[in-house]
């Protein structure tokens, strides 16, 4: 093995060049070699606590990573930011002209450990299949091949440490086999994405000398469903509200006073049922207004994307999606308007008490695409709750209030961002597809816009990069729920996207 990497960095001294398959290829096998170790920093990632409320554990990550990034030869530093710190590093290539930048984030969702099948959130551990008689395997009870469809259960397994650990992987590959860098390498590393990234802006402002390159890399997300390799060109923003409708001013027996007193959640009910059509368009009006139509580019790249909605609605147990007319990955490119929590004071379950409620509440994400800004969303949303009957109100109504007007309602926002998208036909985006798929032998998949939220305007509209988000994870990996999962697979075909990336042809 040892003679192999000593051979190829010979003919990479005399100035001949690899192609993307060769690559590949001294990739795989340095990969091969090391897989027990590329699996032990995952999971020895995985194993510190990542929630953002937690700021002992979140700055343990930081500085995991710091020495993580200092071991692969780069001059990481941990920067302050009014929440989680960010941690920057750089590696620089002598005769370099490109800078490549890259975007990870180090913080995870909140977790419920009860929920989890196979073992704690913060203890990972490797499942031979899916399901709950499956084989549990630490790393020290491996033995032989580790099977490429064996899955690592932790948090933020896949959402984001284990492309960290992709990316580590492949320098340490490319190190190894003696091939060079193209690009010099910038990577910012944030702990408050799943809180909305609120001090990204600002940071990413003070410091963008440091963040800045020729194109910029987020790394998150699963992959398209057909599992090619995909690459995005823009992310969803989104914003959050609260819609609460206020009725008696206490809760009342529903016997004693139901069919008379008003009912808040029967009038939140209605409400929410009125902001969506049987075609699962949404009803207030505007909301659709500042959509930046597709090029025809855009399009194209969506026809090319194998149609998975089929399999998605059998793995998914539902036989009929919103709108059947229209794809998913054009819906993508579309806001939303999503009810994710609704609380009528009462509990469920057989818990519930037989009450008139004095008040109901509903939680909304709106998704936000190019274009669409937040604070004008959110505005178009409070004129139609008030449109259907309702006095905005900015607090719970007194007496006067409440004698006064049948329904009272409080609308209300919560952090959100908005969308960020880079045009296909930007020059580095034929350069950066072309690299993954010279990578992956095959076609990718190449989306105008993922369905998800990511801080892509902080670069496309603030830094003014050229971004493009690369996906590398099992779209079937649970994030943000309960026994989140990265499939092994898709670790070593990450490694192999990385370096093609860090390798790519000026």
């Amino acid at each position: 093995m040892m003679r192999t990497f000593r051979a190829l960095a010979l003919v990479v001294a005399a100035g001949v060049s690899l192609s993307a398959q060769d690559t590949a290829a001294r990739v795989r096998t340095w990969r091969a070699a090391h897989e027990p170790q590329i699996l032990r920093e995952l999971f020895d990632l995985v194993a510190i606590p990542n929630v953002a409320a937690d700021k002992a554990g979140i700055a343990r990550n930081a500085e995991a990573l710091t020495r993580m990034f200092e071991k692969r030869r780069f001059a990481p530093e941990i920067v302050a930011t009014a929440g989680s710190p960010v941690v920057l590093a750089e590696r620089r290539m002598p005769g370099a002209t490109r800078t490549l930048s890259f975007y990870f984030h180090y913080d995870g969702q909140p977790v419920e450990a009860r929920e989890w099948t196979y073992g704690p959130p913060f203890s990972p551990i490797i499942v031979t299949r899916p399901d709950a008689s499956a084989a549990r395997l630490t790393l020290d009870r491996v033995q032989g091949a580790i099977d490429p469809n064996w899955r690592v259960y932790g948090r933020s397994s896949s959402d984001d440490k284990s492309p960290i650990v992709a990316f580590l992987s492949a320098l340490d590959a490319l190190d190894a086999a003696g091939i060079p860098l193209t690009s010099n390498i910038r990577v910012i590393m944030e702990g408050d994405e799943e809180a909305g990234s609120p001090s990204l802006e600002s940071m990413a402002r003070q410091h963008g000398d440091r963040i800045r390159g020729d194109a910029l890399l987020l790394v998150d997300g699963p992959r398209h469903a057909s599992d090619r390799p995909t690459l995005s060109f823009g992310a969803r923003g989104i914003m959050t509200a609260i819609v609460t409708v206020f009725g008696p001013s206490r809760d009342l027996h529903s016997g004693n006073y139901g069919n008379w007193a008003p009912n808040p959640a029967l009038a939140l009910a209605k409400l929410l049922a009125a902001m969506k059509d049987d075609t699962g368009r949404i009803t207030v009006p505007g909301f659709y207004d500042d959509v930046t139509p597709l090029t025809a580019e855009e399009r194209r790249a969506i026809d090319e994307i194998p149609d998975v909605q089929p399999a998605l609605m059998r793995a998914f147990g539902f036989s009929r999606s919103e709108n059947p007319d229209e794809r998913l990955e054009l819906r993508h490119n579309l806001p939303t308007l999503n009810i994710n929590a609704l609380d009528a004071g009462g509990g469920v379950g057989g818990q519930g008490r037989t009450i008139i409620p004095a008040s109901a509440s509903a939680k909304l994400d709106l998704r936000l695409v190019k274009a669409i800004d937040p604070a004008k969303q959110f505005d178009r949303l409070v004129d139609f709750v008030r449109s259907r009957g309702f006095v905005i109100v900015d607090t719970e109504p007194d007496a006067a209030m409440r004698a006064a007007h049948p329904w009272t309602a409080q609308v209300t926002r919560s952090g959100g961002y908005p969308a960020g998208r880079t045009p296909m036909d930007t020059p580095m985006a034929s350069k950066i597809a072309g690299a993954l798929s010279a990578a992956a032998g095959g076609p990718i998949v190449r989306l105008p816009t993922i369905g998800g939220s990511a801080p892509f305007y902080v670069f496309t509209d603030v830094l003014k990069v050229p971004t493009f988000g690369l996906s590398v994870v099992n779209f079937d990996n649970n994030q943000h729920g309960s026994n989140e999962n990265v499939r092994v697979r898709n670790i070593w075909e990450a490694i192999e996207s990385m370096a093609a990336l860090l390798t790519m042809e000026n």
